[in-house]
This record gives structure tokens, C-alpha cells and sequence, in this order.
């Protein structure tokens, strides 16, 4: 665990992505099976501990120390396992075993990101960087040689290290999650404060970033699968394409990738596929970009699905629906399971249909997050695929066919499976740049006809792109319509987390009602991006001048007709909310501005947002 730990802190400091990568591959290659597994596992988001939550963490804490000393430094620092790790009383064993021992206690790493020095050079070019050696070109060590038992133990190998009954090693990775994955809830509390008081600081901190799932140290899933493909120098898109039909600890993965066996094969009839995403396109693009290379579709606003079918190993036909990220929605929507009858893979959106109509988001949400799902709901909330790619036909795999071919296909699939609820996504014919401008800002008259309400912008899609997994910056481009803006106002402020943990940086905000002693400010969305780094300082300095009362983590800002700060805030949408005092909610919101110039009195009213809310639902 101590050797993961290292790692983990490590890749905490270093801000170049190839140093990141040189880390990885050096810590594959000098890691065994399966603990090496186990760690791109817990970096890809591939595991999941069943009775391992936060709450129960914050439990064992604070019957160990002050809760409201717990509580105001969980506050400053931002994260709950930096917190914990750092505040985790030495136990009495500990503090003799370390005498008996004679070895120093290990010392704790500061906290990651105040002040540390970064673990090696924060190169950002690819030249210089020796993977095949897991050491740079300037003949420096192996960035964990000698790592693995703390900084107590440097350079020892495990069976070397003296211990007795009560001074038992450090738990390794492997054997974390085998416990994890089986402990009972009720022995759970227990096994991991025996952990706690045996690892390190570092050691406790990857503790608990491994069992809450927050890992947040600057590693996507990608990175961490493009330093695996290059630990055997293959391309990470092979990985990316074979990732779904493998698991932890990734025993045949490493084996390919090391010359030692074959290249895992997927045998699920029914594999999720990794998706392409698309990049949000700015006006200045459109000078690089050719119009008669790419198509145009309308983009639905609805969500993003992959319908699977395939034959088992009978000949049946088995279906699957998954989400964008991969996870198996197929429970929530068996209306829509007969209609896939016809083994391949559809990309597409996942909608209401009612009479013909393709219903708002608003109401496919009826239809969202059900465990059960009743005959009643499903009459009422009629679920419809429209597709927008075919990414498999029966067992051939189209993926890396442009997309001009993909859509042929996709039409001639659909036409076959002759289903009312499945149809396509129709293209949008334009011939400049300007032809595609007046489409989106009117969808109802270019095409979209009654559905138009259900668009959220345009697709642009290059004719001769595959379908790459991930969002590679070219082929997909996203045009949404332009959003709606209000001026609110700030009204209380949170902490961040992460690199934001010292700064006030989510904001909740609200607008002018009438109420009984006259008008007041009434919540209406939270928000904690859109604002510059320096517009972030200005805003954070305002809420350390204007707190007026403190509700635990929250500040309470000042916020009176004449004193407050305004914000413009933009957003996708509005939709009825029963839990907020304003009785609606806000879709994506993000700050798009600091309204200095205006006095919150100036702000926009809650019949704004009412007037708003009926011109996009009609009601």
C-alpha cells in the first residue's frame, strides 16, 4: 500500500503530463500482479467499495479527535482525506513498536499542493523521456527505485523488515481490496482504523482516496491507460477500444502488453464501446474549419446512450442499454429492449415521444434514475432512441470507417429494424457557415419542425473522421444555441476542493420576489465555474469582506438591495423544482460575468424566470 501511496503522492506534484506518465510506466514495470492492476484500476475509476462512504470515515475521525476542531480544518483544507490523514492519532501500540523497532517515524509529506516542491521537473515535451527504461534521457534513477515501504524502510524488501505480533507490515494494495471487497459493514469501521493507525500520513491519505473513489490528483482514465499502452509501446487507442471486456486486476492486459500472452479478446455478445466526444467550437474556429467537409445534425436534449445487441453463445439475442460513461441503464427503459432484435451498436439519444413529438428534458427526466419502473410511467413517458452512429453491424466493428460510410450504414440498420421506436437523427443541409448559423438560431424552420423545442444546438461532424473514443480535437464539434442570461445575486459561498480548498468558490445565488414584509432574494441555482482565475481572487476577497454570519462551511454574504455583488449567470435551461423555495431550477448554470456596475436591486425577478420557464415548456 505504502509503494501505491508513493505513487499517488508523487503524481500529486507533478504538473507535466509526460513526468506523469514516466511515474506510471516506471511503477508498472517495478510493481508485481496484481497490486499493479489493483492501482489502474483505482486510477481508471474501476472500482467501487460497496460499504466504504465518506460518512463512515467522518465517523471514525471525529471519535478521535474534536469535531469541531475536524470541522473547521476540514473546512480550511478542502478534502476529506488529506483532512483525516493528516489529523489520525498515532496509536500507543504504534508509538512502541517504533521504539522496539528503533526505526524514526516516517515522515509526513506536506500538504499536497501548499508549498511542495514537484517530484521531478515539470517537463511537457515528449523528447528526453525513456519509457522503455522508466527513467529519463539525463540517466536519472528510476522515480521509484528503492520506493515502497515509507521512509522508514527505504530500499528494504518486505521480508527484510523486522516485525513482531503487534507491529504487523503494512497492508499491500491487493490486500486492501480483496478486504474491502468482502468485509462486512459491520467489521468494516474496524479493519480500517487498524489501517489507519499502521500507514503513514501518505500512507493513510492514499488509504482514503482509494476508498471514497476521490482521487483528484490530476490523473484522468486516459492518462493513466496511455501510460499502460506504453509500459508494452502500443497505442492507447487499442486499450481504450478492449477496456470494457476487461476487469481488475487487468492479469491478461499486462501480459499482452509485456509480450507474455495474447491480446485480451472481448466475449461479451453485448460490449459497452468506449464514445466519442465532441469539443464545444468558438466563433474563431470557423476561420480554420471547411464547410464542405463536415456534416451537420441537430443535437437533442435528451441523453446520451448506447444501444448494444448481440448473440450469446445459444444464438439468442441479448440487448443492452448503457450510458455515456458505460454504466447499464437497461432496467430503467424495458420499453425499449424488444426493439433492439438485430445484433450491432447504436450511438444515440435517448428521448420522450409523444404523438410524434419529441418532448423537453423536463419531462424525459420522468423518466430518469428509476429503480422500478411502472407500466403507468412507461405509458406516460414513452422512451424513443433517435440514432446518430452505428459503431458494430452483427460482428463487424465500423468504427474505424469514416463517417459518411458509419451513416450508410446506419440508415440501411435502422430501415431493417423496421421500429417505430427507433429512428434517425436527421442531418442538417448547409452550404457556408452562415446557412448553419440561421438553422440553429431557428431549428423549427430548418427542419426540426415541432421537435425544435427539443434542440439544444447543432452537431458538426467531419465526413471522413472515424469514431475515435475519448474527445480528440478536430472531428466532433458542438454548436449549442446561445444561452440564457440573468442578472442575480450572491447570496452564500463555499470552499472548493482540490486546488480551490482555499478559496470561496461555490456560489449560491438568487432573485427579487415578492414576499410578506415586502421583496426578497429567493435561491435559484449554484454555481462554481465559468469565472477567470483572477475574477475567482476578486469574488473571494468580496466574500471574506462580507460574510455576515457563518453556517458551518457556508458564509452567509451579505446581499441587501444596495450592498451585494450581482452576477450574470447563463444557463441551458429552467425546469419546476418542489425542493427550492423559488419553486424552479436552473440547468447547467455557470457565471459568465461580475456585474460590479450594478446594484443588486437591479437584479432580475423570479417572474422573469417564470415567463422564461412557460415559453420553453409551454406551460
Amino acid at each position: 500500500m505504502n509503494r501505491f501511496a508513493e505513487l499517488l503522492d508523487r503524481l500529486a506534484y507533478e504538473p507535466g503530463r509526460n513526468n506523469k506518465i514516466r511515474l506510471l510506466v516506471a511503477y508498472f514495470r517495478e510493481t508485481a500482479d496484481p497490486d499493479r492492476g489493483y492501482a489502474l484500476a483505482a486510477l481508471t475509476g474501476a472500482l467501487s467499495f460497496k460499504h466504504a462512504k465518506p460518512g463512515l470515515i467522518r465517523d471514525l475521525i471525529t471519535e478521535r479527535t474534536d469535531p469541531v476542531l475536524f470541522g473547521y480544518s476540514y473546512d480550511y483544507v478542502g478534502d476529506l482525506s488529506e483532512t483525516v490523514a493528516l489529523m489520525w492519532p498515532k496509536s500507543f501500540s504504534a508509538h512502541q513498536n517504533e521504539s522496539f523497532l528503533g526505526h524514526p517515524s516516517p515522515h509526513p509529506s506536506p500538504a499536497r499542493g501548499e508549498g511542495a516542491q514537484p517530484a521531478c521537473s515539470p517537463h511537457n515535451d515528449v523528447e528526453g523521456i525513456d519509457v522503455s527504461e522508466g527513467r529519463s534521457t539525463g540517466q536519472a534513477p528510476s522515480p521509484l527505485a528503492g520506493e515502497g515501504w515509507g521512509e522508514g524502510y527505504h530500499g528494504q524488501d518486505r521480508s527484510e523488515i523486522p516485525h513482531t505480533h503487534n507491529n504487523p507490515p503494512p497492508p499491500t494494495l491487493t490486500d486492501v481490496i480483496t478486504t474491502l471487497r468482502t468485509l462486512g459493514k459491520a467489521e468494516l469501521p474496524a479493519q480500517l482504523a487498524r489501517w489507519l493507525d499502521e500507514l503513514d500520513e501518505t500512507g493513510r491519505w492514499a488509504l482514503l482516496k482509494l476508498v471514497t473513489g476521490a482521487m483528484r490528483i490530476g490523473i484522468s482514465a486516459r492518462l493513466a491507460k496511455t501510460a499502460a499502452a506504453a509500459l508494452g509501446d502500443k497505442d492507447p487507442h487499442e486499450i481504450e477500444l478492449m477496456w470494457p471486456g476487461l476487469s481488475p486486476p487487468y492479469l491478461d492486459l499486462f501480459a499482452w502488453l509485456e509480450g507474455r500472452g495474447d491480446k485480451p479478446v472481448n466475449s461479451d455478445p453485448t460490449p459497452f464501446r468506449p464514445v466519442m466526444l465532441a469539443h464545444a467550437i468558438e466563433d474563431t474556429d470557423f476561420a480554420n474549419l471547411d464547410a464542405a467537409d463536415f456534416s451537420a445534425e441537430w443535437k437533442w436534449d435528451g441523453i446520451r446512450v448506447q444501444a448494444v445487441a448481440g448473440r450469446d453463445t445459444r444464438g439468442h439475442i441479448q440487448a443492452r442499454l448503457y450510458s455515456r460513461t458505460g454504466e447499464d441503464i437497461t432496467g430503467s427503459f424495458p420499453d425499449l429492449v424488444p426493439s433492439l432484435h438485430l445484433p450491432g451498436a447504436i450511438d444515440g439519444e435517448l428521448l420522450v415521444l409523444r404523438d410524434g413529438r419529441v418532448q423537453t428534458f423536463n419531462v424525459l427526466q420522468q423518466r430518469l434514475n428509476r429503480k422500478v419502473v411502472s407500466p403507468k410511467l412507461i405509458k406516460e413517458f414513452p422512451i424513443h432512441l433517435r440514432a446518430y452512429d452505428l459503431l458494430g453491424d452483427d460482428e463487424n466493428d465500423l468504427r474505424e470507417l469514416p463517417f459518411t460510410e458509419r451513416r450508410a450504414h446506419l440508415e440501411a440498420f435502422v430501415a431493417k429494424l423496421g421500429d417505430p421506436r427507433i429512428d434517425l437523427s436527421p442531418t442538417v443541409p448547409f452550404a457556408n457557415w452562415e446557412d448553419l448559423a440561421a438553422a440553429r438560431a431557428d431549428p423549427r424552420s430548418a427542419g426540426a419542425g415541432d421537435d425544435a423545442d427539443a434542440v439544444e444546438g447543432v452537431m458538426l461532424k467531419r465526413r471522413d473522421a472515424p469514431y475515435l473514443p475519448g474527445r480528440p480535437k478536430g472531428p466532433w464539434w458542438k454548436w449549442k444555441r446561445d444561452p440564457h442570461v440573468i442578472d442575480a445575486v450572491l447570496m452564500y459561498a463555499q470552499r472548493g476542493h482540490g486546488k480551490r480548498s482555499s478559496y470561496y468558490s461555490d456560489y449560491t445565488f438568487g432573485v427579487w420576489t415578492r414576499g410578506d414584509a415586502g421583496d426578497e432574494l429567493v435561491p435559484v441555482g449554484k454555481a462554481y465555474f465559468g469565472f477567470t482565475d483572477e475574477e475567482l481572487l476578486q469574488i473571494d476577497r468580496f466574500v471574506r469582506r462580507n460574510t455576515t454570519e457563518k453556517f458551518g462551511p457556508v458564509r452567509h454574504v451579505v446581499h441587501e438591495p444596495d450592498l451585494g455583488l450581482v452576477l450574470e449567470v447563463a444557463f441551458e435551461g429552467l425546469q419546476r423544482s418542489p425542493r427550492h423555495k423559488s419553486g424552479v431550477a436552473m440547468r447547467f448554470p455557470r457565471i459568465s460575468r461580475l456585474r460590479w456596475d450594478k446594484p443588486p436591486r437591479e437584479a432580475d425577478r423570479l417572474e422573469t424566470l417564470e415567463r422564461m420557464l412557460i415559453s420553453m415548456t409551454g406551460s
